[in-house]
């Protein structure tokens, strides 16, 4: 995902655009692209700010947030349960279908690590 613009930046092509210069003529000065000089100048004009929006999706979501308790009390019920079994698990129970990834990455923001064995086994643990 690219880098915003510094809120400097930004406020020198708007204030060159306040002073009579068009749009292209403040990108061509600033190095900019033209796109972004009008962009921001619509911005301005929506929002009245200058400050480039977030970036990226907000954290928390996705469609695994609300089956978090229930994967957290399998595993617990079960440690050394795969990722394979606990997806056939949730798409049994709750018709959920997803990856196997997707799920050790939920458990590993939600604490849980693997521990291997001396039997070559393992189990996941908080």
């Amino acid at each position: 995902m690219g880098k915003s613009y510094s809120l400097d930046l930004r406020e020198r092509v708007f204030a060159f655009v306040g002073c009579g210069g068009s749009r292209r003529q403040a990108a061509d000065h600033f190095d900019v692209s033209p796109s972004f000089a009008v962009k921001l100048c619509r911005r301005r004009e929506k929002t009245g700010s200058l400050e480039p929006a977030k970036q990226g999706r907000p954290l928390g979501g996705g469609k695994l947030a609300g089956h978090r308790d229930f994967l957290t009390a399998q595993v617990e019920k079960r440690p050394d349960i795969t990722m394979p079994e606990l997806a056939a698990l949730l798409e049994a129970e709750r018709g959920v279908k997803t990856s196997p990834a997707s799920l050790s990455r939920l458990l590993c923001r939600a604490g849980f690590t693997y521990k291997k064995n001396a039997a070559g086994g393992g189990a996941r643990t908080r």
